[in-house]
Formats: structure tokens, sequence, C-alpha cells
């Protein structure tokens, strides 16, 4: 007897946290869609800064190639160059 009157009052204590942790999981069923739509909305979704980001890659990446051709153009017109004066000298 002694022992159920030192338990009652625990028993009420603790019947508060079963009963928090079961709203605590019932926010998180509820609310669980609405972080799965945002999220995937999110990864389908370009977001203006990344897509500056994007085009700014793009764009560097464009102004490398155009400038690795130029240089392969000025090597391969001085090699040309230098084959004319030296096919002209033996003459």
């Amino acid at each position: 007897m002694r022992t159920f009157l030192l338990l009652a009052p625990l028993s009420l204590l603790l019947g508060g946290c079963v009963v928090g942790q079961v709203a605590s999981a019932a926010v998180e069923v509820a609310t669980l869609p609405v972080k799965v739509v945002s999220e995937s909305v999110d990864a389908v979704t370009t977001s203006q800064a990344e897509a500056d980001r994007q085009r700014g890659r793009r764009i560097r990446e464009e102004d490398e190639r155009l400038g690795r051709e130029a240089r392969r153009a000025d090597r391969q017109r001085e090699r040309e160059e230098r084959r004319g004066r030296r096919d002209g000298e033996g003459s």
C-alpha cells in the first residue's frame, strides 16, 4: 500500500511526459509532408543566386576556352612564320 501511495503521484508526473511525446510526434507527422514538399521544390528549382553563379561559371569557362584557342592560333602563326623565313633563307 505504501508503495502504491509513493508511485501514484510519480505516474501522474510521468504521464505528462508521455502525452508531451505523443503530441510532439503528432506535430512531426503533421509537418512532415510540408517539409518533404519544400525540400523537393528547393531541389528542383534554381534560386537567383545559383543561376547567377552558373552563368558566371559558363562565361568564365567560355573566356578560358577562347583564350586557349587564341594562344594556339598565335603559336601556330609563329611556327608558320618561322618556317616561311627558314624556307626563304635557303633559296
